[in-house]
């Protein structure tokens, strides 16, 4: 477990060389990428108030609480579909404190999302409902009609095998027209291989730490 810049935590993998997260800030990261950039982004097209998200992967489940939060305070209802291969155990996730200096009701909801069962629709929080997948998101069954997907799998460097086109093609279909997908990686084959399948590319500022990230619209 490594403290980040903004004092919010990350997990370090050796075998990989790899962190979940921003060593410059996970809780910012998470917040400039996936809801500025993705949520709050589709939320200024919406206009029924409801989101349906996909996540690749679920880590240590930042990305999904952040989004609940926010989700409750626009008062937006969210489906929130993600599918994870390894997940973090019980200690690893408590570990991880996001939510050690929030409310106890915003602890709870963290809790729960960790806690819920696999495979079943759970409204964790009024009206945010999510359905975690045991499984390989090359594989998974994904839902249709997705508002946005956030990609946060391993770097393309140590894991290339989840950023060819086959793969994100498969969350291609999962998007509407003129959802998004949002994603830290701008590396070059990533960037063509969205552009192949048919996605608008947008390269917007990064979090702090990072240049650039990526917006794809279909």
């Amino acid at each position: 477990m490594i403290r980040t810049e903004d004092g919010s935590s990350t997990l370090y993998v050796p075998e990989l060389d790899e962190h979940y997260h921003s060593v410059h800030g996970a809780v910012r990261e998470a917040r400039h990428i996936f809801l500025e950039a993705g949520m709050d982004a589709q939320l200024a097209e919406c206009t029924e108030g409801k989101l349906r998200i996909v996540e690749a992967g679920f880590g240590t489940g930042l990305n999904a609480w952040m989004t609940l939060l926010h989700a409750v305070e626009k008062g937006v209802s969210v489906e929130y579909h993600t599918v994870e291969k390894y997940p973090l155990g019980a200690e690893e996730a408590a570990g991880m404190k996001y939510a050690a200096e929030a409310g106890e009701r915003e602890r709870k909801w963290f809790e729960e999302l960790h806690a819920c069962p696999w495979g079943e629709a759970t409204e964790v929080a009024p009206g945010f409902i999510v359905r975690k997948v045991l499984g390989d998101f090359r594989e998974a069954e994904l839902p249709e009609e997705a508002d946005i997907v956030y990609y946060d799998a391993f770097s393309p460097e140590v894991q290339p095998h989840l950023w060819t086109e086959e793969v994100l093609g498969r969350f291609y279909e999962a998007l509407r027209p003129g959802g998004m997908l949002v994603t830290y990686c701008v590396k070059g084959t990533v960037k063509r291989a969205l552009r192949a399948l048919g996605f608008r590319i947008e390269r917007l500022p990064g979090p702090p730490g990072k240049r650039e990230m990526l917006r794809a619209t279909k």
